[in-house]
């Protein structure tokens, strides 16, 4: 029989193996299946890492039986003592351990004959979801597959004898379920693989010679049955060459795609414009003034403009946003300004009014003859100021209109928008980018501001449809912020951080106070054994009625309804509010320029770049920041060594590489986004810059030479399914 990679799996495979790979993984081809591929391989005898593993989640390790212990007990009752009448039960408890000593428990209940096979010095494959009792790890009655014993051991069991057969040297270990196990996965691509015929090679010829690739078919075979370590880094470095040219050429096509769309020209200056700079109190950074002239040459050309603008913390994108919306206003055009948080929105909004002062009093008397309106449009906003201020945006009355989703809904008009500009982009879909864009007449321009630092590779492989503009400066009179890690567990240093809070208060400044979760009905267990996450509803009564008794202090968190949420950041503005203590709300936009210090607490729950988001909200003014890291994490543990990393350095793309380092590649390729990582599997943003710098170009080329890759029909295929199925999540412009 003679398959493709079209088949369907039901077709070649048996009906539960069928359901299992459907259902468990969501593989419905043989492509899928084939497209499956390990995560790891295991040697026989090679011991895993059971210190790595994390409770909750689905494992499948190799490691070796040191013991197995029978034991009997009785269930127990609604009481603490046995159930009345209760039978006993037997209980098999196996041990399990890695090369350094680490140990694993496997329980099976009325099981005490799978002893016979689980005896000291076995090796085998268990797979199970990880659990803690009494502080130690185990899988509870886990599937497991024993490997071959040596001969000096004994033969080897009809289960060795099945993964010897397909295993050789190296044995494939595969994201699985608890219902399919690796083993029968690596069955199922066994079988399918010795009826797929060498597949058509997707990659074009002049690529894969250049290159020197292995052949897709080839590829495939080393990857899920690899020879030896060499071949298995060939059909790694194929397969990973190919992910990374189908996605850059993705975006090197939409590229090219938007830069050949019309788009209205707005030109340099303009009454409005020319007003504000002339206005400035202060000078512009270079950074600003590069940025902005980048900015404003395209928006002056004819096609749209698809740039994204990250700057650190503090760095003064909203200035350089705003100048290139008056550029737009001064011309006749509409500027929308999408937040993700109505409390970003309103806060966009009084920076916004109070950088223009008067030139913000479009209509009114005594109002300059360019100056216009801005206006904000919220989920909340009554029906009264929704009418008013649609009534507003459609008569091109406003010319800056700040908002959240609101702005996305039916009956908002614009009478005529020509720049999007998009907040914290990696908080919105595509589809919601999109309905805001739709509501023009023409393609508008769009800026994508982001105050998360990206690193190169996330820039090049998530953004590469954008221009990219960095601001590194900080403007003149940002004070420095010095941070500190305080052990949660040491009472002196604890008094301490709650002093340093008390005193900056009675120096006339103000302070925040971060907590991980609100709180209230809220249901958060923490993981294992370890005490739930620290809720802002419960600390801030504790520190009213303890170590700030005495101070004004303020509640934040994102389930206020948005007039208190309002009504809470317009006082804490007006430093009626000595102490905010708020959950990550607060974590980008929110200036406060009389707030100098910020308590962080249970900090080893936050990754490294909302902390140095956070951390961003003191030193705005000519007071130093003070930033103190509250955390039960052990010295030398890599909790710890991240709180140290980020108090170490203020340098947000220097943290940004390390956050990299730090994370789950699926993490930052957004595998909750739509499944993008049924595209990108193997590559890694982290390790593969090369791979990824080089596809671009090589992508560029293709592009530049067949814009429609009809040469490449195969090739074109795949390109065309990404841009189909993901481009959701790869088009961010």
């Amino acid at each position: 029989m003679t398959i493709g990679l079209d088949t369907r799996l039901k077709e070649v495979l048996g009906k539960a193996t069928v359901k299992a790979l459907s259902e468990g993984l969501g593989l419905e081809t043989v492509g899928d299946l084939l497209g499956h591929y390990p995560f790891r391989y295991a040697r026989r005898g090679e011991r895993t890492d059971l210190g790595a593993l994390q409770i909750g989640e689905d494992v499948t390790v190799a490691a070796q039986v040191r013991a197995a212990v029978k034991k009997s007990f009785v269930p127990k009752g609604r009481g603490r003592g046995p159930r009345p009448g209760g039978k006993p039960r037997d209980l098999l408890e196996v041990i399990v351990a890695d090369e350094a000593g680490r140990s694993l428990t496997l329980t099976f209940f009325n099981q005490s004959w799978r002893a016979k096979d689980l005896v000291a010095g076995r090796w085998g494959l268990f797979a199970g979801r990880v659990a803690q009792f009494r502080g130690r790890l185990q899988l509870n009655s886990p599937q497991y597959q024993l490997l071959a014993e040596d001969a000096a051991t004994g033969p080897s069991n009809d289960a060795a004898s099945a993964i010897e057969e397909f295993a050789g040297t190296l044995i494939p270990v595969y994201p699985a379920t608890a219902e399919l196990p690796t083993w029968n996965i690596a069955k199922a691509v066994h079988t399918v693989l010795d009826l797929v015929p060498s597949p058509t090679d997707p990659l074009p010829r002049s690529v894969r010679e250049r290159l020197r690739l292995l052949d897709y078919g080839k590829a495939l075979r080393q990857i899920h049955r690899p020879d030896s370590h060499e071949s298995l880094g060939a059909a790694k470095k194929r397969l990973k060459w190919q992910e990374a040219l189908v996605m850059q050429a993705v975006l090197v096509r939409r590229k090219a795609e938007s830069a050949a769309e019309a788009a209205t020209a707005y030109p340099r200056g303009g009454p409005i414009a020319d007003a504000f700079d002339a206005r400035l109190p202060f000078t512009l950074t270079a950074g600003q003034r590069q940025v902005g002239d980048e900015i404003a040459a395209e928006l002056a050309g004819e096609h749209p403009m698809h740039r994204l603008l990250q700057g650190d913390v503090g760095s003064g994108k909203t200035l350089v946003a705003l100048r290139a919306m008056l550029q737009v206003v001064a011309h006749g055009g509409q500027a929308a300004l999408l937040a993700p948080t109505e409390v970003l929105a309103a806060q966009h909004h009084r920076s916004i009014v109070e950088m223009l002062g008067d030139l913000a009093r479009g209509g009114e008397l005594g109002a300059p003859p360019e100056a216009t309106r801005v206006v904000l449009l919220t989920g909340s906003a009554t029906a009264a100021q929704r009418r008013t201020t649609l009534e507003a945006v459609k008569s091109n009355a406003a010319g800056i209109v700040v908002g959240t989703h609101a702005l996305l809904y039916d009956g908002v008009d614009f009478a005529d928008l020509g720049l999007v500009v998009v907040d914290e982009q990696h908080r919105f879909g595509v589809e919601q980018r999109d309905a805001l864009r739709a509501k023009a007449d023409r393609p508008p321009h769009t800026l994508v501001m982001t105050a998360t630092p990206i690193p190169r590779t996330v820039a090049m492989t998530v953004y590469g449809d954008l221009e990219t503009s960095r601001l590194t400066e900080l403007p003149a009179g940002r004070s420095p912020i010095a941070t500190h890690v305080v052990p949660y567990t040491d009472q002196r240093w604890m008094q301490r951080t709650w002093s340093r809070v008390r005193e900056e208060v009675a120096a006339g400044r103000q302070a925040y106070v971060v907590c991980p979760r609100v709180g209230g009905d809220e249901r958060e267990d923490g993981a294992g054994d370890k005490r739930p996450p620290l809720a802002v509803t419960e600390v801030v009564e504790q520190l009213r009625n303890g170590p700030l008794q005495g101070l004004r202090l303020g509640l934040l968190h994102g389930r206020l309804d948005a007039d208190e949420k309002d009504r809470v950041m317009l006082a804490y503005a007006a430093g009626e509010i000595d102490v905010l203590v708020a959950t990550t709300v607060i974590e980008v936009g929110v200036n406060v320029p009389n707030a100098t210090a910020m308590v962080v607490l249970d900090a080893e729950r936050f990754g490294i770049s909302q902390l140095h988001q956070l951390r961003g909200r003191v030193g705005r003014g000519s007071h130093p920041g003070l930033c103190l890291l509250v955390s039960e994490a052990a010295e030398g543990g890599t909790s710890r060594e991240r709180l140290e990393a980020v108090a170490s350095t203020t340098d947000g793309f220097a943290l940004a590489e390390l956050d990299l380092e730090q994370r789950r590649e699926g993490d930052v390729l957004g595998a909750a986004q739509s499944g993008v990582k049924s595209h990108v599997k193997l590559l890694s943003l982290l390790k593969d810059a090369d791979i990824i710098e080089a596809a671009r170009a090589e992508a560029a080329a293709l592009i530049e030479a067949d814009p429609g890759l009809k040469g490449e029909p195969d090739f074109a295929a795949l390109v065309d399914d990404l841009a189909a199925d993901r481009g959701d999540y790869l088009e961010k412009g």
